[in-house]
């Protein structure tokens, strides 16, 4: 299953718009019900204002309808194995547990998986501000 999101992630990166840092990046995330989103980086000439892969995937999982978020992959044109930046992984945070899957890609496909809780053991929880 991993390969196919994979897919989209690189995909994705195909789309990106990152005209000043020349550093494409792609993410794709499932729901559990088997739907993807995919989103790459776009850049603006305010740089470094714009947004992450991820965020542009998170986006559109937000304006499809949302639910739980099974597996993640993200991907660089120019780095093997990339991980979300900081800000990036308290966004995926938000909509995912500790156990929910990402996959870090190279050009060919999947090279490692880890867990959200290993790339943000201590995330800011939302249910601190109830």
């Amino acid at each position: 299953m991993s390969h196919d999101l994979f897919l989209a992630a690189r995909a994705a990166m195909a789309k990106s718009y990152s005209p000043y840092s020349k550093f494409p990046v792609g993410a794709a995330l499932r729901t559990e019900d088997g739907r993807v989103y995919s989103g790459a980086n776009i850049e603006v000439a305010s740089y470094p204002e714009g947004w992450c892969a991820e965020t542009t995937a998170l986006g559109h999982y937000v304006m499809g309808g949302g639910g739980k978020i099974t597996e993640i992959a993200v991907m660089a044109e120019k780095m093997a194995r990339i991980t979300p930046c900081g800000g990036c992984r308290q966004r995926l945070a938000e909509f995912t547990t500790p156990d929910t899957r990402l996959f870090l890609c190279d050009d060919t496909g999947v090279v490692e998986t880890v867990t959200m809780g290993e790339m943000l053991p201590l995330g800011f929880a939302g249910d601190t501000l109830k």
